[in-house]
């Protein structure tokens, strides 16, 4: 049974049809199990991947546990933090009797974060310093990339932390693009950002693991090599289990359990009219993912699917 004193963990994704993304995800999951050796650990996902986040929650009741810190295993709030995966573990705690579930938040703007990310892009600079004993930084343009939202906070978050990479490791510009959802997508910031005439750029997936996504910004970076020969481009590595991305997550389990966990509810357009976002005050919250919950990974059944609904709207290729 469950110790009182130590409520299980249920570290929830997003889900991908990717394997390798899949594993990546459970590999955190073994992260929180070595750091919390005494309590119930399971993972649940949104979509796609197997268990889904009421199998999670099902293993960890079955195995005695009444109270659950769920942590959402995702750098920035927007509809999937927000809206999709509370309503979840709102149905599920009404469901089973006498269980409680605190709900964490995303792992945000973090100083360790910012650190863990400009650690993946010094990675990358090993190739420009390889060839080039006088490499710098000023030379070099920073291409961070993130997923891509409707939700216009999530996405300035992005922007924020290109800037303060730029700022704080010193290169010459920086640009901030997205795999999808909104804009600028990674191949038209490419191409705009190539008239300010950079022979070095560094393209950084912030991104917690690899999937479709990842993969189809590196083609991008391919192919912006290919069409300009006289640039150099390296792909800087996305942030995976570094160990400062672990920290965070710790941390942020912590204020969760200490109370202390509290998501920005200043810009978030379900309660405050946001500009753009003026008629989502007061939507109803509920989950919008039914169709491709548990629907498997590319190992199961290959497919290309995409939908869009009133809270937000994304392609399903993660």
């Amino acid at each position: 049974m469950q110790d009182n004193q130590q409520p299980a963990l249920l570290i929830v994704g997003h889900g991908s049809r990717d394997v390798e993304a899949v594993s990546e995800f459970h590999q955190l999951a073994k992260h929180f199990q070595q750091r919390y050796p005494e309590r119930l650990c399971e993972t649940g996902f949104l979509e796609f991947a197997r268990p889904v986040i009421a199998d999670g929650v099902d293993k960890l009741v079955s195995q005695g546990a009444r109270k659950i810190t769920a942590v959402p295993g995702m750098l920035m709030a927007a509809g999937h933090a927000k809206n999709d995966i509370p309503s979840e573990l709102n149905t599920l705690q009404q469901q089973i009797d006498g269980l409680e579930i605190t709900y964490g938040t995303e792992l945000g703007v973090h100083p360790k974060m910012i650190k863990a990310a400009a650690a993946r892009i010094e990675q990358a600079e090993a190739e420009f310093i390889e060839t080039d004993s006088e490499y710098d930084r000023k030379d070099t343009l920073l291409v961070v990339v993130g997923r891509g939202a409707s939700d216009s906070d999530a996405n300035s978050n992005i922007t924020k932390i290109t800037r303060m990479l730029e700022e704080g490791m010193g290169f010459g510009w920086s640009v901030t693009c997205y795999s999808g959802v909104t804009a600028p997508l990674v191949d038209v910031a490419l191409e705009r950002a190539h008239g300010l005439g950079f022979k070095k750029v560094i393209i950084f997936p912030y991104f917690l693991f690899t999937g479709r996504l990842v993969k189809k910004i590196y083609a991008w970076a391919d192919e912006y090599q290919a069409n300009h020969p006289e640039v150099k481009v390296v792909k800087a590595p996305y942030l995976n289990d570094h160990p400062l991305v672990i920290e965070t997550f710790m941390e942020k389990l912590e204020e969760t359990e200490q109370g202390k966990g509290n998501m920005n509810c200043q810009m978030c357009h379900y309660r405050v009219q946001i500009l753009g976002h003026e008629h989502k005050v007061g939507a109803p919250q509920e989950g919008h993912h039914h169709h491709v919950r548990g629907a498997g990974t590319d190992a199961d059944a290959g497919h290309t699917h995409s939908h869009s609904h009133s809270h937000h709207t994304h392609s399903h290729e993660s």
